[in-house]
Parts: structure tokens; C-alpha cells; sequence
């Protein structure tokens, strides 16, 4: 029994055993590397100027049998910084340090290549400060003049020793690492000449899983809020898998795509991570997917888990004569690593398209100043319940003005004018977005404005148009940040080229507070 037990507890060892670390069994140099308690006080005069933060994070979650990597960073106190040599000086370029009088420049917080160089020449003969805390001497790398400080990272009651600048990482397979949540612990010391200092200390959890970990980006043109799930019926639907591999490690393997979409029309197979679908009816719909890697790999399963598949495959054997072959055929293995995502959408009418039927110049009395036009403008989908206008420069990259109208909610058909003043020549881009409560649709259209209009009336929208300029560009980056804002794609999936793309709700109580003095859309009989 004693035996058995004994076996058992060397093959968890071994299971949990991660390459190139070492177990916690061995010895540790308390002399050359003290161990602080947390809350003792030598943490409080540990570092010159205050205290080091180690920034430690993991790109986690990880594949069992990929590799998850580690990187910590260390902030130093205020004014300080590493400078190329690896040593500690103090920032007077740093904000609030330029006009500190008890800073000067080229004053060091830590300076290790005096006393390197000092050693380098033959004075130091005492050398047992170059090792771990287990013993094992510093690695000889050539920028070690750089490697001022001794990382110590632990998990799975394993140890891992380096040393380096002020940034690090490293990176661990986790094929013996169990599956869950884990922890990974950092210990920082600073190089003495005698023993080595703690200056931080610092925990992140990562996790390893048997499922492939990705996310599901669902985009629709048109749509106006992609966060809420709620998408437009008759227009195209695009569904990007974002898989989390950071260590490639499926960079070879082959990847399908199973989808089913929850209208009974079957399910999809594809080996693209982006594919295309359109719901011709509304309601309320439930989505799958499930991801299938077979990954090429050892011939036994990475951890025995029920969710893992191995097929071996044997190649380069002659089964009519094998006696002919003097070699060891080779040996082909698969591993099956599957992911899985669901989500309910709600598919619901909305616009699918504005057209700019006609632009007019309409003819005005002389006492009028500016130039009037009148859009013309239908959509194909769902009545509007706002039409937005943005005018913007020849370029249409810079806005101009902004106005937004309500459209009436008795209307039964989507064609309205709108009527807009330009009170200066010139030739301007106009947008015309129509928005309801799940989708928004623009078109663009160009018009050329006659130089007349009298020159009191110029230089009095000259200024608000510039101001409206601005506030129309701050709005855009508010409105875009709250809705997420709507970005065009075409129907393959893909955003068009870059343009000024503005689309609002409850802008016209932002940008024309109280009754507005611009035409408001034309409600005569049988237009909107």
C-alpha cells in the first residue's frame, strides 16, 4: 500500500512537473535573498523615493498544450526611470519633476555599473552574489550590465528564476498544467552587492482550459446599436470568431466552423472565421456555434479529459511487403479541441436604404438671403422616426452644420423633402441619415452653392459655422462611444473606405436647443 501510494504521488509530480522550472522542495539562500512577510515594515524603506509597483498580467485564458505567457513591468516612484545602462535615474522630464529643486540631472537613485565596472576590474573576489536562491550562478548574457533585478515567479509549488531590466516575461507550456483557475506569484529583488533587496511583490490568476476560447463579433449595416442583439431583417448579418491564440499554437491545425442560425434553414459548415447570413423573418432566434480544431500532436492525449479525441494515423508503411522497410514508420496523431458559443438575437423591420431621389434649387424672394435646396429623399424597410442632415466641407471630411427633424408618426410611406439654407457659395457635402429605434441608413450627395447673397449675412454664420465645426466633432465621438456606433459595412461584411459618417439620436436638443429657425420638413399631402 505504502509503495502504490508512493507511485501515485510521484506521477502527480510528474503530471504537474513544468519544463525548466524547479520544485519548492529545494533550498533557498534566506541570507542572499530575504523573505519579507507582508505588512512588515521593511517594505516601507525597501526602494529609495517610494515604493515599486510590478505590473505582472498573462494573456490567459489559455489551450491545454499551448503556452501562456507572463509579462511584468515595474513602475518606479515618481521622477524616476531605468536609463540605457539599466540604472536608476531621476526623470526631470516627467511631469511636476521639471521645477523639483532637490532633483538635479545625471543624480542616480541606483547606480550598478559604477560598482560592476569597479568589479569588472579586478577588485571584487567575492562572487557569491551572482546566483539564485537556489544557488545556481547567474546566466552570462551579454547585456547583463542591463539585468539589475532578480524576478522569482511561482506557481504549482514550482519556482522559475530570472533576472532582468525592468521588464520581463516568460512563458510556460501548460500541457501539465490542470485545467482551472491558477495562480502565479512574484517575488522582485534588487541587485546588492552583498545580498539582494525585495522591492515588490505582486499575483494574477490565468486560467487553462480544454475549450477553445474565442469571441463572436456580430455586425449588420444599418443596424444602430450592435450591442443590443437586435439586428434588421432582409440585410445581411456578418458573424467574425475572434479565436484567442496568442502562442499560435493552432496556427496549424485544421479549423471548421459549425453554425446553426435557429430558423430551421439547417446549419452551416464552413472553415472561414467570418461568414454572411440574412434572416428573412422576424422574431426572436437562438445561434450556435461550435469550433472543431484537430490539432496535430503526441499520440496521447494531452490530459484525459472526456472532451479529447486522438486518431493516430500510420504513414509510409507498405502493408504488401513491409519486410522491405528497415525504419520505424512514422507515426501521424490528431487532437480534437472543440469551442462552443450561443446567443439569442432578435431579428425585427428597419431601414435597409435611403435614396436621394432629387435635388432642387429652389427659387426664393430676393429678401431672403442664402440659397435653398430641396432633398428629396425615399428608403426601402420601416418608416423613420427622425431624419438627421450633416453638411459638410468639399472634402466631406470636415462638418459644417448639423440639423435633425421628427418625422410624424402618422406617416404610411417613407418619401419626404427636406428644405436646408446654405448661407455661403461654395460646393458642400450633404449627408441624410434616417433613423429609427433599431436601424439607421445615410446617403451622400453633393451640391454647388452660386456665389450671391449679401455680405452682413455671411460674416454672421461665418463664426457659428465654425464653432458648430467643432461641437459637431465632439458630438460625433459622444454619439459614436454610446452607440457603438454604427459602422458602415458593406454587404460582404466589410467597412467602406473612411468618410464623415455621423449618426445621432436626440441631436437636435443638442445642436438646436429650443424652436429652430430652419425650414423643418414639408408636411403637405402625400409627402412626409
Amino acid at each position: 500500500h505504502l509503495a502504490y501510494q508512493k507511485m501515485r504521488e510521484a506521477e502527480h509530480l510528474a503530471y504537474h512537473k513544468l519544463h525548466g522550472w524547479s520544485s519548492d522542495s529545494n533550498r533557498w539562500d534566506e541570507k542572499l535573498y530575504p523573505a519579507w512577510e507582508h505588512g512588515d515594515s521593511r517594505w516601507n524603506h525597501c526602494w529609495k523615493g517610494g515604493k515599486v509597483v510590478a505590473n505582472l498580467t498573462s494573456d490567459s485564458p489559455a489551450l491545454v498544450g499551448s503556452n501562456v505567457t507572463f509579462v511584468v513591468t515595474l513602475q518606479f516612484p515618481r521622477c524616476q526611470k531605468e536609463d540605457a545602462n539599466g540604472d536608476i535615474v531621476y526623470d526631470l522630464e516627467a511631469e511636476g519633476c521639471r521645477n523639483d529643486a532637490s532633483l538635479r540631472v545625471g543624480d542616480y537613485v541606483y547606480n550598478w555599473t559604477q560598482w560592476i565596472d569597479f568589479c569588472d576590474q579586478g577588485n571584487c573576489f567575492n562572487h557569491s552574489h551572482m546566483a539564485f536562491p537556489d544557488g545556481r550562478p547567474f546566466p552570462h548574457h551579454h547585456d547583463r550590465r542591463r539585468r539589475n533585478f532578480i524576478y522569482i515567479f511561482h506557481t504549482l509549488d514550482q519556482y522559475f528564476e530570472q533576472v532582468g531590466g525592468s521588464s520581463v516575461f516568460v512563458s510556460v507550456n501548460t500541457t501539465n498544467i490542470p485545467l482551472g483557475s491558477q495562480q502565479m506569484e512574484l517575488s522582485v529583488y534588487r541587485r546588492g552587492r552583498t545580498q539582494h533587496t525585495p522591492v515588490t511583490q505582486a499575483t494574477v490568476g490565468y486560467v487553462v482550459t480544454d475549450q477553445i476560447p474565442f469571441a463572436v463579433n456580430i455586425s449588420q449595416k444599418n443596424d444602430r446599436i450592435a450591442s443590443d442583439q437586435i439586428f434588421i431583417r432582409g440585410s445581411p448579418i456578418s458573424f467574425d470568431v475572434l479565436i484567442h491564440d496568442p502562442s499560435h499554437y493552432l496556427e496549424t491545425s485544421s479549423i471548421s466552423y459549425n453554425w446553426t442560425f435557429g430558423d430551421g434553414n439547417g446549419t452551416i459548415v464552413s472553415n472561414q472565421q467570418l461568414v454572411t447570413y440574412t434572416y428573412t423573418t422576424q422574431g426572436n432566434f437562438s445561434l450556435d456555434l461550435t469550433i472543431k480544431a484537430a490539432i496535430p500532436g503526441p499520440c496521447e492525449p494531452v490530459t484525459p479529459t472526456a472532451s479529447t479525441e486522438v486518431i493516430t494515423k500510420f504513414t509510409g508503411l507498405d502493408t504488401l511487403n513491409p519486410s522491405k522497410f528497415t525504419t520505424i514508420p512514422a507515426v501521424e496523431c490528431l487532437i480534437y479541441r472543440y469551442g462552443y458559443y450561443s446567443s439569442e438575437i432578435t431579428i425585427v423591420d428597419g431601414i435597409l436604404e435611403v435614396i436621394i431621389e432629387e435635388t432642387t434649387n429652389v427659387q426664393v424672394s430676393s429678401s431672403q438671403a442664402g440659397s435653398v435646396f430641396d432633398f428629396v429623399v425615399s428608403c426601402q424597410g420601416s418608416i423613420p422616426k427622425e431624419a438627421c442632415t450633416v453638411i459638410l466641407d468639399s472634402t466631406c471630411t470636415v462638418p459644417l452644420d448639423t440639423i435633425c427633424d421628427d418625422i410624424a408618426p402618422t406617416t404610411t410611406q417613407c418619401y419626404l423633402t427636406l428644405r436646408r439654407v446654405f448661407n455661403k457659395p461654395g460646393t458642400y457635402c450633404v449627408n441624410i441619415t434616417l433613423i429609427d429605434d433599431a436601424s439607421l441608413a445615410l446617403a451622400t450627395t453633393r451640391v454647388s452653392v452660386a456665389g450671391s447673397g449679401n455680405p452682413r449675412t455671411l460674416a454672421g454664420v461665418l463664426l457659428p459655422l465654425g464653432f458648430l465645426a467643432v461641437l459637431a466633432t465632439v458630438v460625433t465621438l459622444f454619439l459614436y462611444k454610446r452607440y457603438k456606433e454604427y459602422k458602415p459595412i458593406d454587404s460582404d461584411g466589410k467597412a467602406p473606405p473612411q468618410g464623415f459618417l455621423v449618426y445621432f439620436n436626440d441631436l437636435k436638443a443638442v445642436l438646436i436647443p429650443g424652436n429652430e429657425k430652419r425650414p423643418l420638413l414639408k408636411n403637405t399631402s402625400g409627402v412626409i
